[in-house]
């Protein structure tokens, strides 16, 4: 007899497996014996009990959808026999609750940062290329590539660029969020350079975008447009060797936590997400808030389902009111383009146990932990003071970490069950849900959450990674994304493209 799963809330009708099952198995619940009726995956439900047909499923204590036909116990509980609940855009009743975790400034907890002169707080010290237009992209990557061979210097912690394929033939929405990011890169104080590279004749070219940008520091931020120079290459390596020179006044220095700002995201999702990595990462950010520091989760159509939750946490009902503007507007969206509000999860998570949008959302929340929600911010928005923030974007990996870092996160943490090499412009760490995958891909995992499936403490755990995420920002580790050069960047497009 198999004892090897787990019953998150004991009001659920369904438990996850910690390895795979084979139809005939009897495994131990609570004391009682339940027959497997066919073979299950690890990270999969199956009945705790009979499950009535249009019954609600339960998981984390919610429901999570409804039986397509009645489930009897020992069955596998998955897409085939489970339908969600969701349907449209909904009204809500501002209901707070006083269960959530309020941020107090620490001046005691410091970490090492570099201190800018406009009194921000980088984490690294980098220079970054930020071109107008995709056009230049190559420009840009040869520029750096070339920079990166002649400074050879430890206050120095690279030259980056980052490709995109806007800012011409944009209209509307699509190029001021195009603005937006790149402008919000250009202040972001990890760098402690910016080289802003323009062709000439785009939509964003550089006196418009530098209206975008407001007020920088001459000494800090740089521009070349390339078809008014002779030599690009040339004059943007001479540019950068200004900034090198910059560069190097620099030198870490005590900060209090309280000034770090860490993004909050999950990819590759699998039946784990919502037992370690997630509720780790929310441990993670209530202790953080606690002591003064700011978080944000963004992600937003995988809030639909659970977005209850984080309502009741909103600082106020203006707050609150916010909340549901964000997250009505997002179904709107989709419904303006003819999609299923609630077309989610993605194939590889339901291949790793996830069922239906509700039980991604209800694992995604957690990773806000129990913190008061003092903001919610527009795509391309910035974070203003300590606190969860929630910010306007999509679940999709790639797009969503370069929201969080335009937003200001020094760090993005990133839960996975299933992997993926990707990283953003600011460090991002990779949290695996599973130990399996930690072994198997440590070019790419940072941190191992699996470890809890194993019977480590969750304190235990949260303490050792709150000690890895200070010294990951004073430049005493690396992530596996900054290593390796994984640092990518991609803006949001809803409109046309002339």
């Amino acid at each position: 007899m198999k004892s090897s799963n787990i019953v998150i809330n004991q009001r659920d009708n369904v438990l996850v497996v910690l390895e795979d099952f084979n139809a005939g198995d009897i495994i131990a619940v609570e004391g009682e014996s339940i027959k497997i009726k066919e073979d299950v995956p690890a990270g999969h439900k199956i009945a705790r009990w009979t499950i009535g047909e249009n019954e609600n499923v339960l998981k984390f204590g919610y429901p999570i959808g409804r039986a397509k036909r009645k489930i009897t116990q020992g069955e596998w509980v998955h897409t085939h026999n489970v339908v969600t609940n969701l349907d449209g855009t909904l009204e809500y009743i501002y209901k707070p609750t006083k269960d959530k975790v309020i941020g107090k400034p620490d001046s005691d907890r410091t970490f090492l940062g570099y201190v800018r002169p406009n009194g921000d707080v980088g984490i690294r010290n980098e220079i970054w290329i930020i071109n107008t237009v995709g056009c230049i992209n190559k420009t840009a990557e040869i520029v750096a590539k070339m920079a990166n061979e002649q400074h050879q210097d430890e206050n120095l912690d690279g030259v980056f660029h980052y490709p995109h394929l806007f800012g011409c033939s944009q209209l509307g929405d699509d190029l001021h969020n195009t603005q937006k990011i790149l402008s919000n890169l250009v202040h972001h104080p990890n760098a402690a350079g910016v080289l802003v590279m323009g062709l000439g004749c785009e939509n964003n070219y550089i006196e418009e975008f530098k209206k975008v940008i407001g007020d920088y520091d001459e000494n800090r931020v740089k521009f070349l447009e390339v078809q008014q120079t002779e030599d690009e290459i040339e004059d943007s390596l001479s540019l950068i060797e200004e900034l090198v020179l910059q560069v190097k006044t620099y030198k870490r220095e005590p900060v209090p936590i309280s000034k770090l700002k860490v993004g909050l995201k999950c990819g590759g999702s699998d039946g784990f997400s919502g037992i370690t990595g997630n509720p780790l990462v929310g441990a993670f950010s209530d202790k953080l808030i606690s002591k003064g520091g700011s978080t944000v989760l963004t992600e937003v159509p995988e809030m639909f389902g659970a977005e209850a939750i984080l309502m009741e946490r909103a600082k106020d009902e203006t707050i609150f009111q916010k909340i549901v503007d964000l997250v009505n507007d997002f179904k709107t969206y989709f419904i303006k383009h003819g999609q299923n509000v609630y077309e989610n999860p993605s194939p590889g998570n339901k291949k790793g146990g996830i069922t239906t949008l509700e039980e991604k959302s209800l694992g995604n929340v957690q990773k806000g932990g129990f913190g008061e929600i003092i903001d919610v911010l527009p795509y391309g928005g910035r974070m203003k003071s300590g606190g969860l923030n929630l910010l306007q974007g999509p679940g999709n990996d790639l797009v969503s970490v370069t929201a969080l870092a335009a937003a200001g996160a020094h760090i993005v943490l990133f839960t996975t069950g299933r992997g993926t090499p990707f990283g953003g412009p600011v460090p991002t760490v990779k949290i695996s849900t599973n130990s399996a995958l930690a072994h198997k891909k440590k070019n790419w995992i940072d941190f191992d959450a699996g470890e809890l499936l194993g019977g480590k403490d969750k304190e235990e755990l949260t303490d050792e990674f709150f000690e890895y995420i200070i010294e990951l920002a004073s430049g005493k580790q690396r992530t596996n994304n900054e290593k390796h050069g994984f640092k990518e960047i991609s803006i949001f497009k809803d409109g046309v493209i002339l």
